[in-house]
C-alpha cells in the first residue's frame, strides 16, 4: 500500500520525535458534540488516527493515475470474453461500496461514475502487512487505488485481482441503508433527507446519479437543439433594477455599492426582447430564475428556464418548436417519443394537440364560457365551488375556471390557446379579438404546465397602456402585477419586429424525463428551511452527542 509523505491534519496536531503529523482525535471530539455526531462517528476519527499513527495519511494523496474508467474496463473485458487474454496492468480508482472476507482472501466491489466491479484481495500478492491493514482499517465508503490484472472467476464474475493498493480517501461516517447481495446501498429513504444530504442520497444510489445526470442531457440536447437552429445563446442579469416578464413576487435585495434594491429576476423575457429590438433576430438563455412565492411538487423558489425569442414569427411558429425540440430531447435522452410517467404512458410525437382556453372548459368542465357575461361566469363559479375575488375581470375568471376545471385532465402533450388579454400583458392581441392573445401554454401529465409562449407585444402605445393597468393592480393590492418599465417601452418605441417567444421549465420536462414526482426530486440541492441539528453551533447542543440525523 502507498503510503503519504504529507500528512494532512483536522483539528489540533501535535508531531511526534520524528516530525510527523498525529492527530489527537481528542481535540476534535469535544463536548458538546455536534448534533450529527453518533458512536459511529467517533470510530470514524479514531480509525483516522490510528492510520495515522501507523504513518499512512488517508488524505495525502494528490491524484491517481487510472488505466481504464470500470465502465470501460467492463465493456473491454466483456468484448474479449472469457477464454480472451483480459487485461494485466489495470489501475482503477472508485469508493468501496461492499467488502467480505472468508478466511485469508476478501472480496469485495469497488465503484466509480462508470460502473463497479468486484475485487478480490489474498495476501501472498499484497503481503502480510498491506493485507492486515485493508481488513483491519480499509471500510465500505473508503476510496481506493487499485492495480493488478483482471480474471474471470468459477462463476464468470469478472473481477480485479489486487497486487498493489492505495488508500486515497477515507470515510469517517458509513453510507446509509443497507447493503445487498450485489453490493448496491439501498440509501436514504426518508425524502427529506434524501434532498438534504443530497451528497448521501448520491453515493449510496446510483440510479439517482443516473436521474440527475439524465437532467443534465436535458439540458444539453436543449442547447445543442437551439445552436443547429442558428439561436445565439446569451446571458443577461441575475440582478435587476426592476423585476418583470412574469407575474410573480420577487426576492429584493440590496446593492450596498449602489445604495439601492435590487431585485432577483423572476424571467429573463424583457432584456431578450430589447436585444431582439437592437437587432439580434435569433437568442436564447438558459438560466436561473427566482420567484418569492409557494413551494410544493411543481414550484421551488429558484428554478431553471431557457428562453427563447425569434424575429419574424408568430406563437404559431413557437408551437412548432416546442413541439419538435421537445420531442427531440425526449428521444434522446429515453431513446423513443413514449415514454412512462407516473403510470401513464405519455407520447411526445409531434404534433401535438391543440385547445382554445375556452373550447377546454367546454370539453373538460362541461359548461360554455364563450361569450358569457360577468353574472354568468360567477354563477358557473358559485355552482360549482370556485371562489373568485371582488371585481374580479371577465378574462381571469375565465382562466379561473380553466384552471380549476380543465387543467388537470390535460395527460398527453397539448397546446392551450387564446388567453384573454387582461392575463398577459406582454402577448399581442389576437386579430380577429383584442379581448385574446396570441399566447399558449403547453401541459403534459394532469397539468403540468411545461412551456409558455406568445406573439410577443411589439406596439409601444399598448405596452404602455397594459403597464398602466397593471399599476392600476398593484394599487388594489396585487402582488403579482407587472410593474411599469419605462425603458422597455422605450426599446418598443426605436421598433421590434414580429417576434415569437417561448419560455420551457427545464426542472419539469426533466421531471417527465426522469419519471419524478416531485421538481425536488430533479433539483440537486432544492430550497429547504435548515434544520437545527445540522449545525454545529455549541450552545445549542448542550448536553452532549444527539442522535444522528440518518
Amino acid at each position: 500500500m502507498g503510503n503519504g509523505d504529507n500528512f494532512g491534519f483536522i483539528g489540533d496536531v501535535s508531531h511526534d520525535h520524528r516530525g510527523e503529523v498525529v492527530l489527537r482525535v481528542s481535540d476534535i471530539i469535544l463536548s458538546p458534540y455536534p448534533a450529527t455526531w453518533n458512536p459511529t462517528v467517533i470510530q470514524g476519527y479514531t480509525r483516522v488516527q490510528n492510520l495515522l499513527e501507523q504513518g499512512i495519511n488517508p488524505y495525502g494523496a494528490t491524484k491517481y493515475d487510472r488505466t481504464h474508467h470500470i465502465g470501460d474496463l467492463r465493456s473491454q473485458c466483456e468484448a474479449i470474453g472469457e477464454g480472451g487474454a483480459l487485461p494485466t496492468e489495470v489501475r482503477i480508482a472508485g469508493r468501496l461500496v461492499l467488502k467480505r472476507e472468508q478466511g485469508r482472501i476478501s472480496f469485495g466491489h469497488i465503484e466509480d461514475e462508470s460502473g463497479r466491479v468486484q475485487i478480490f484481495m489474498q495476501s501472498d500478492e499484497v503481503g502480510e502487512e498491506a493485507y492486515g491493514l485493508f481488513r483491519k482499517q480499509i471500510i465500505t465508503g473508503d476510496f481506493l487505488g487499485l492495480q493488478g490484472r483482471m480474471f474471470h472467476t468459477r462463476t464468470g464474475e469478472l473481477t480485479l485481482r489486487i497486487e498493489d493498493y492505495t488508500l486515497l480517501a477515507s470515510a469517517i461516517r458509513p453510507l446509509p441503508g443497507k447493503t445487498s447481495e450485489e453490493g448496491t446501498h439501498m440509501g436514504l429513504d426518508d425524502p427529506e433527507l434524501q434532498q438534504r444530504q443530497r451528497y448521501m442520497h448520491l453515493a449510496s444510489n446510483a440510479s439517482v446519479r443516473a436521474r440527475f445526470r439524465a437532467r443534465s442531457q436535458v439540458v444539453r440536447e436543449m442547447r445543442q437543439f437551439l445552436w443547429g437552429h442558428e439561436f445565439m445563446e446569451v446571458e443577461t442579469p441575475i440582478l435587476q433594477e426592476m423585476h418583470g416578464g412574469a407575474a410573480a413576487r420577487p426576492f429584493v435585495t440590496t446593492s450596498h455599492a449602489l445604495g439601492m434594491d435590487l431585485t432577483l429576476r423572476i424571467a429573463t423575457e424583457l432584456d431578450l426582447k430589447r436585444l431582439i429590438a437592437g437587432g439580434y433576430e435569433r437568442v436564447f438563455e438558459i438560466g436561473r430564475i427566482f420567484r418569492n412565492e409557494g413551494i410544493d411538487k411543481k414550484h421551488n423558489p429558484e428554478f431553471t428556464s431557457m428562453e427563447l425569442y425569434w424575429a419574424y414569427t408568430d406563437y404559431e411558429q413557437m408551437m412548432w418548436i416546442t413541439e419538435t425540440m421537445v420531442a427531440h430531447i425526449v428521444r434522446e435522452v429515453c431513446g423513443k417519443h413514449q415514454i412512462d410517467y407516473q403510470g401513464t404512458l405519455l407520447n411526445f410525437a409531434p404534433p401535438w394537440r391543440r385547445v382554445t382556453m375556452e373550447a377546454a372548459i367546454e370539453q373538460m368542465g362541461g359548461v360554455s364560457v364563450m361569450g358569457a357575461s360577468v353574472d354568468s361566469l360567477r354563477a358557473i363559479a358559485e355552482e360549482r365551488g370556485i371562489e373568485l375575488e371582488d371585481n374580479m375581470q371577465r378574462g381571469w375568471i375565465i382562466a379561473t375556471l380553466f384552471e380549476e376545471l380543465a387543467e388537470s385532465q390535460l395527460v398527453q402533450p397539448t397546446f392551450v390557446t387564446r388567453y384573454p388579454t387582461v392575463t398577459t400583458p406582454l402577448a399581442k392581441r389576437c386579430p380577429e379579438d383584442p379581448e385574446y392573445v396570441e399566447r399558449f401554454e403547453a401541459f403534459v401529465a394532469g397539468g403540468m404546465e411545461i412551456a409558455n409562449a406568445f406573439s410577443e407585444l411589439n406596439n409601444p402605445i399598448d405596452q404602455r397602456l397594459r403597464f398602466e393597468e397593471q399599476v392600476v393592480r398593484a394599487g388594489q393590492g396585487d402582488e403579482e402585477a407587472h410593474p411599469f418599465d419605462e425603458n422597455f417601452v422605450q426599446a418598443l418605441e426605436i421598433g421590434m419586429p414580429p417576434t415569437g417567444g417561448l419560455g420551457i421549465g427545464i426542472d419539469r420536462l426533466a421531471m417527465v424525463v426522469t419519471n419524478s414526482a416531485s421538481i425536488r426530486d430533479i433539483i440537486l440541492f432544492p430550497t429547504m428551511k435548515p434544520k437545527l441539528n445540522m449545525g454545529l453551533t455549541k450552545d445549542k447542543f448542550e448536553g452532549g452527542a444527539k442522535k444522528d440525523t440518518f
